[in-house]
């Protein structure tokens, strides 16, 4: 039997309910049709995570890294692209 996968909107949904704290986390476990201690641990970790919505260096620092990433791929590319044609001129 393989574990079951579940959406992040779900998981914040859920732990959303369980923050709240109007039904138990038995009552929402039924509801939604999985165990308490998976609501148990997404509500931790939506309560040990909810500081970083706040930070925004974290946020700017891990689009920064997504950037220089694609500059990367991008600059690869471009060098694979001239080598390539510095090739095929030279056989003319």
């Amino acid at each position: 039997m393989s574990a079951r996968k579940y959406s992040p909107e779900f998981k914040a949904k859920v732990a959303i309910e369980a923050i709240k704290g109007e039904e138990t986390t038995s009552q929402i476990a039924s509801r939604y049709g999985i165990h308490p201690a998976q609501v148990r641990q997404w509500r931790r970790e939506v309560v040990s995570k909810a500081s970083s919505v706040f930070d925004k260096s974290q946020n700017r620092e891990k689009q920064l890294e997504k950037k220089i990433d694609i500059l990367y791929r991008q600059v690869g590319q471009l060098t694979m692209e001239k080598d390539f044609l510095l090739k095929k001129s030279g056989l003319l």
